[in-house]
């Protein structure tokens, strides 16, 4: 099942021949309606339904309207792969979203695409860095706002960050209904690591890991990272409740899962923005705790960075330890 990804299309003549025409709505407050009942959650890692987020932003003084497509995470790809090949879905999606709360300003942060002649709405893109916390919220809405684009923990109900299948999915939902969207409500995921076929997959939600593996053709698996970089380590034997930012890394049965994590933490560290105690102290001395293997520290250091950071970046930096101390146990005694 790929309702998603077999949307696909060349130019706005082939969209439209493939998926029928923009269906703007003609009474206010039915869009939103519709993602409640359709029951809508972010594609961008939060999972926080879409409907409320718009119903925040649409009784607030000329709000802006902003599609996220900045990839921070190292191994994900589902967000360049669905601009690339269902650009005008997204697109679709955005402009219903400006007319549902009534946008003064429209963007797409993180890629170029041309103004289509059919917009309503007009749109400004801008660049976004090459960094893992880029894509966050706040230094999302501080781009917009023309200052360095950098997580302030900030959170503002007339500035709505969508993220860009989170939009591609509301075009669906306005065309089909949420009736056929629960009926086929996918999630696309980056699978990567010790697999023979790495790529973007679209699966059903709550599929099991194990079929993740399948699909991208990995052989004996430990462990599989689940939701990025700040996600959760799963068993090929769990089912996928929460996919996060879509991203799943596979560990094959070989490696260590304390080398891996210990790796991943001392990139989450140099990612720090420096800005707060928890990013600019405490990240580096929990990398540097787990490649000492003193596990006392590290303890205490999760527990210290945990919810104490100017935003969630050190929160799920010790979700991720956290994880990894669960998951691969044995290992750590």
């Amino acid at each position: 099942m790929r309702p998603l990804l077999d949307a696909a299309a060349r130019d706005e003549d082939e969209h439209i021949a493939r998926n029928g025409p923009l269906p703007w709505p003609r009474t206010p407050g039915v869009l939103i309606g519709a993602l409640q009942e359709a029951g809508l959650t972010g594609r961008g890692g939060a999972n926080f339904p879409t409907w409320r987020k718009l119903a925040r932003t649409a009784v607030t003084d000329r709000p802006v309207v902003i599609a996220n497509a900045a990839e921070g995470e190292p191994f994900s790809r589902k967000d360049k792969v669905l601009l690339q090949q269902c650009r005008h879905l997204v697109l679709d999606g955005l402009q219903l979203t400006a007319e549902a709360v009534g946008a003064s300003r429209v963007y797409l942060y993180g890629a170029v695409v041309p103004q289509r002649k059919s917009d309503r709405y007009p749109l400004t893109c801008l660049a976004a860095p090459d960094a893992f916390t880029a894509g966050e919220s706040s230094a999302v809405m501080a781009a917009v706002n023309g200052r360095t684009p950098l997580p302030t923990g900030e959170s503002r109900d007339d500035m709505l960050v969508q993220n860009v299948e989170t939009l591609a999915r509301i075009a669906q939902i306005a065309r089909y209904g949420p009736r056929w969207f629960r009926r086929h409500d996918t999630f696309l995921a980056t699978v990567s690591g010790a697999v023979q076929r790495p790529g973007v997959y679209e699966v059903e939600k709550n599929v099991a890991v194990q079929r993740l593996l399948d699909l991208a053709g990995a052989g004996e698996t430990r462990a599989v990272l689940v939701g990025g970089y700040h996600g959760t380590w799963l068993t090929p034997r769990d089912v996928i409740t929460d996919p996060g930012a879509g991203v799943a890394i596979a560990l094959s049965a070989n490696e260590s899962g304390l080398a891996k994590t210990t790796e991943i933490v001392n990139y989450l560290a140099s990612q720090s923005t420096r800005r707060c105690g928890p990013c600019r102290f405490g990240l580096p001395a929990l990398a540097e705790a787990l490649a000492a293997r003193r596990m006392d520290q590290v303890y205490r250091l999760v527990g210290l960075v945990d919810g104490r950071g100017a935003c969630h970046h050190p929160d799920g930096t010790a979700r991720l330890v956290r994880s990894a101390l669960t998951a691969f146990a044995g290992e750590y005694r």
